[in-house]
């Protein structure tokens, strides 16, 4: 279904490129991505525009015309940047406004005519779904049980999942747009107001209590408008962005009330957009917190649209996403896999050498692998001061869902596994960090000739904090480069707490 505008657009989108449309109660969006090496989805284009269309529902539940014609703009304006993209390539769903609007089907036909592609009215249980696949896309690969809350313009989420599976699902028809409406339709932010909007979001959402106890999930995330904007605000205003806590939404309360009226509020972070929709968002993180019985609610990148990309996807996610994800930034960044493999053995070998006693999936070992695999990242940018370029590379790269612990010991890796270690003073002092870099250091120099070393024979130990390497007998002479680079490497450590020891014969 395309509009006639668009006839003399002959052109097609490449068949790597999917698009996901949501026809959120707040804001509609648009994302593109690009489906690279094994099958991940990287983000090319991300169109938002605040539609709020939930505010255009009449008492009759039918939208206005002017909420309708506020949508049809935007889609007539998304439409043209999916001009040239095939059916199979787009996916267009539309929530909860479009569920409780009785004149859907009018909006719905035009709006798609518009739009070049069909829209789909999705039920409550379907975004759920597709909210939880595009939070788990987006975060590191964990057994853990992963409970997803969700609160939209007007409808709320809860899910729990593990891996990349939705388990239990729910739909609540209350979100920021429907309860700032309701409760704070003059702008006045009074402790009045506030109270009534929490206890009828606790009643909405009582369900929850029995449904989604905490010994069900390990972890909480926080997806979607609500939960970006509060973690915006906080982190512009000294709290951590990453996670909300009851005591930072105390805060916020704190902050609402003071403002008194939502054309006063004055707070760092917040996006005009959202202004007026903050105070109902609020009310219900607040009750949400309050009945699931959450500490900390990390607040999650992915979302629904992210979800639809991935449904959009003909073959399902690897079964190790890690893996696919190393091998895909060798890919990009056009490492030299077999001696980046090379590297990784011989490391894998000076690990176990120095500590047999930590399994082979540790942290420790854990970093070591990937930052063996990935050591040489940076020389695409070049080859001068390589490995701080591919330092940046890892510690910004948004294709890697490494957790944040992870992600910082590979990246100090990667920075530290070649010239001086003072670069690393800080940290080097932790076993964690210095015992995994000395193991990738020596490996790098063993294997600098761009083949297997000769390892037969020698041997690597750890008293304290010494680090001794013995080599077999003649084995200098007949390697005197390899031999040359160790004592430069041991002259290295000579100004950190730790010292290598050699024994070159």
């Amino acid at each position: 279904m395309r509009s006639k505008n668009f006839d003399w657009l002959f052109f097609m989108a490449p068949e790597s490129l999917l698009a996901a449309v949501d026809l959120g109660s707040n804001s509609f969006r648009l994302e593109i991505g690009r489906v690279g090496t094994h099958q991940r989805i990287e983000r090319v284009e991300y169109l938002k525009e605040t539609v709020r269309q939930g505010n255009g529902l009449n008492e009759q539940h039918e939208l206005t015309l002017e909420a309708m014609q506020r949508g049809w703009d935007c889609l007539a304006r998304f439409g043209e940047r999916l001009a040239g993209f095939a059916p199979d390539q787009v996916r267009a769903v539309a929530t909860q406004t479009l569920r409780e609007a009785r004149n859907r089907d009018t909006f719905i036909a035009r709006g798609s005519a518009l739009l070049g592609f069909p829209i789909e009215v999705i039920s409550g249980e379907e975004e759920a779904r597709l909210i939880y696949r595009g939070v788990s896309s987006l975060l590191p690969p964990s057994p853990q049980r992963r409970l997803v809350v969700d609160i939209g313009g007007r409808s709320t989420e809860v899910i729990i999942g593990q891996h990349g599976e939705a388990r239990q699902v729910a739909s609540y028809p209350i979100g920021s747009v429907a309860w700032s409406t309701q409760f704070f339709a003059d702008g006045v932010l009074s402790r009045t107001h506030f109270s009534a909007a929490i206890k009828a979001a606790q009643a909405a959402l009582a369900q929850t209590v029995s449904a989604y106890p905490g010994t069900a999930w390990d972890c909480a995330y926080a997806s979607s408008g609500t939960a970006n904007a509060v973690g915006d605000i906080l982190a512009a205003n000294g709290y951590s962005g990453k996670t909300i806590t009851p005591d930072s939404l105390r805060w916020l309360h704190g902050q609402l009330m003071e403002a008194g009226h939502v054309d006063r509020i004055r707070l760092a972070g917040l996006k005009e957009d959202r202004r007026a929709v903050i105070a109902g968002g609020l009310s219900i993180l607040i009750a949400a917190l309050g009945l699931l019985g959450i500490s900390e609610l990390e607040v999650a990148q992915g979302a629904l649209r992210q979800g639809a990309l991935h449904d959009l996807l003909e073959h399902e996610p690897p079964a190790d996403r890690e893996a696919a994800e190393i091998a895909a930034l060798q890919q990009d960044f056009r490492i030299d896999i077999a001696h980046a493999q090379r590297v990784r053995k011989v490391a894998q070998w000076a690990w176990q050498s120095l500590d047999a006693q930590q399994p082979p999936d540790s942290p420790c070992a854990h970093a070591l692998d990937a930052a063996a695999s990935l050591h040489e990242v940076g020389m695409r940018i070049a080859l001068s001061a390589y490995h701080r370029h591919g330092a940046y590379i890892v510690e910004h790269c948004s294709a890697a869902t490494w957790s944040v612990e992870l992600r910082t010991r590979i990246t100090q890796l990667v920075l530290g596994h070649q010239g001086k270690l003072r670069k690393l003073e800080a940290a080097i002092e932790d076993p964690a960090v210095a015992w995994p870099l000395l193991a990738l250091r020596l490996a790098v120099q063993l294997c600098h000739a761009r083949r297997d070393p000769e390892l037969q024979g020698m041997h690597l130990q750890r008293t304290g904090s010494t680090f001794q390497l013995t080599t077999p007998e003649g084995w200098a002479d007949g390697y005197p480069q390899s031999a040359q680079l160790l004592r430069t490497e041991a002259v290295a450590w000579q100004k950190t707490p730790w010292a290598l020891q050699l024994r070159l014969r």
